[in-house]
């Protein structure tokens, strides 16, 4: 909860006084701020400065407010409009500077804030408005990390309280989210039947929540529910991978989720869909702590994983490769079999599939940067595995350069599935195409059999080399690639005008019947025009 406006006035540094105390016959509470009795336990959501005579335009509600008064109305009748038009803006408090514009706080606006039950405050002239707005900045900030901090506790307690379970059902992992949220929570079937209940007298909620899980099941996995009690507030989320709903997992909380608590729930949605889409068990049970651990790291907060706990190398302040491998096939079956055959090939090192937006079916690893692609390698050689993208390097402490390692990543895998190019060992076996970021455009030939190489860019290119075409429809093409699109460039290379380029681009577009704006294209085209060109 943000700090209190009496908790604000507590810090002597800043030598506020209340001057208007709210008086008990007049007590007020608005929709949008507290006012009257226990006005001073109102929270304080921001530091406002203004000199205008209607701020209210400009406020979002809980803010104290400050000013030096430089155009406070002298009438009783402008001060008492004045503060009306604070509290109706849910102003908390308002803070006047004196010693500037004013020796003290005016009688007309002392009487107008005692009347309406807006807290009035002296701000000293040694107080700069900046201090109070940093010490309330200090406060907000506080709370915000003791409530991320309570978060990181519950999550790791749910992540260990999964390791844990002997069963892999579940019910381990809602009591301690029970014990977060502070009232129950609840495991639900598909048909809304009570799989684990904590505590077990939570159950017989679940008839209540009947005509709430019927409305959600028809929806899959794009819905979740919200009931607003008086005193209560439950949420409701489906459970599954893909497609339908598996089950339900319901919270009941004493007020509204903050977003450390949606984050933890969110946490116990990844370990209890492993738990219902692979049938249960240890093995599922793992598979859910892994994945839900990894999105941990993927979000920034690798320091506060029990990294030896999951079994994992600990990659704590250490520079790491994100790897994408694309299953055989896309059934939860085929997802598996890909997960089992990294772990096996990567030991101690993170894997988990259900991590990577719009493909559910890919399975994620991550590993020191200096092993990885070997591992890779080694991993490829299985049925289960249709291909591998491995990205650059990043700082598993920063969730911006994993994002680009997992993006791009993603594109080498692209690359190498859209290509198509398989080869095989010296034994006859079928090698998966392994590709690494850092060998776009330049060290491919080092990765793929060079004949299937050859016959996939002809294949790809075979449009442009119809009869009757240009020939120089490719060289313009590779051209206008090589200079990232921009036509002008390319003309200049060529030696022709950009009039030129342009139609002969729109005619390789066309002849290709591809997309030039996206940048996937692009990318097969660059590889397959440099192959053909080398």
């Amino acid at each position: 909860m943000p700090p209190r406006l009496r908790d604000v006035i507590a810090i002597s540094d800043l030598g506020l006084t209340v001057q208007a105390r709210v008086s008990t016959r007049v007590a007020r509470a608005t929709a949008s701020g507290v006012h009257g009795p226990g006005a001073l336990d109102a929270p304080v959501r921001w530091v406002a400065v203004s000199e205008l005579e209607d701020p209210a335009p400009f406020l979002d509600g809980g803010e104290l407010l400050l000013t030096t008064g430089m155009r406070l109305p002298k009438s009783s009748a402008g001060c008492t409009a004045y503060v009306n038009r604070l509290v109706a803006a849910g102003v908390v408090g308002l803070g006047l500077g004196v010693g500037l514009t004013h020796p003290s706080a005016p009688d007309a606006l002392v009487a107008a804030a005692e009347k309406a039950g807006l807290i009035l405050l002296e701000v000293p002239e040694r107080t700069p408005f900046i201090a109070i707005s940093k010490a309330v900045s200090r406060l907000l900030a506080a709370e915000e990390y003791q409530e991320a901090a309570r978060g990181f506790a519950a999550q790791r307690d749910l992540i260990r309280a999964a390791l844990g379970a002997d069963d892999g059902d579940g019910a381990a992992v809602l009591v301690r989210l029970a014990k977060h949220s502070g009232r129950f929570a609840m495991m639900l079937d598909a048909a809304g039947h009570v799989l684990h209940a904590s505590p077990a007298s939570a159950a017989g909620r679940a008839v209540d929540l009947g005509p709430e899980i019927a409305r959600l099941r028809p929806k899959g996995l794009l819905a979740a529910a919200v009931v607003a009690g008086v005193d209560e507030y439950v949420v409701i989320q489906p459970l599954g991978v893909k497609g339908r709903a598996r089950g339900f997992l319901v919270v009941g909380a004493p007020g509204p989720l903050s977003a450390s608590d949606q984050a933890v729930v969110n946490l116990t949605v990844s370990l209890l869909s492993s738990t219902l889409t692979r049938g249960g068990g240890t093995t599922a049970a793992e598979r859910g702590v892994r994945a839900a651990a990894l999105a941990l790291v993927l979000d920034g907060h690798a320091g506060r994983l029990p990294w030896a706990a999951l079994g994992w190398l600990p990659l704590h302040e250490r520079l790491v490769r994100i790897l994408l491998a694309r299953p055989s096939g896309s059934d939860a079956a085929s997802i598996a079999a890909a997960e089992d055959r990294l772990t096996e090939a990567l030991p101690g090192v993170a894997v988990a599939s259900g991590l990577v937006a719009h493909d559910r079916s890919l399975v994620l690893a991550m590993a020191p940067a200096d092993s990885l692609l070997e591992a890779a390698s080694v991993a490829a050689g299985s049925d289960a595995i249709a291909g591998i993208g491995i990205g650059d390097g990043a700082h598993v402490d920063d969730p911006v350069s994993l994002a680009r390692s997992l993006a791009r990543a993603r594109r080498a895998l692209e690359v190498v599935i859209g290509s198509g190019v398989a080869s095989t060992g010296a034994a006859g076996e079928r090698l998966v195409p392994v590709l690494s970021y850092d060998a776009l455009g330049g060290g491919l030939e080092s990765l793929l059999d060079p004949a299937a190489a050859d016959d996939w860019a002809a294949a790809l290119l075979a449009p442009l080399d119809q009869p009757g075409e240009r020939a120089d429809l490719a060289a313009t093409l590779l051209a206008w690639l090589t200079r990232h699109g921009q036509i002008d460039a390319a003309a200049a290379d060529l030696g022709v005008h950009r009039h030129t380029v342009r139609h002969r681009i729109q005619r390789a577009e066309i002849l290709l019947d591809r997309s030039l704006d996206d940048p996937g294209v692009r990318v097969e085209l660059y590889l397959a025009l440099t192959r053909r060109t080398a």
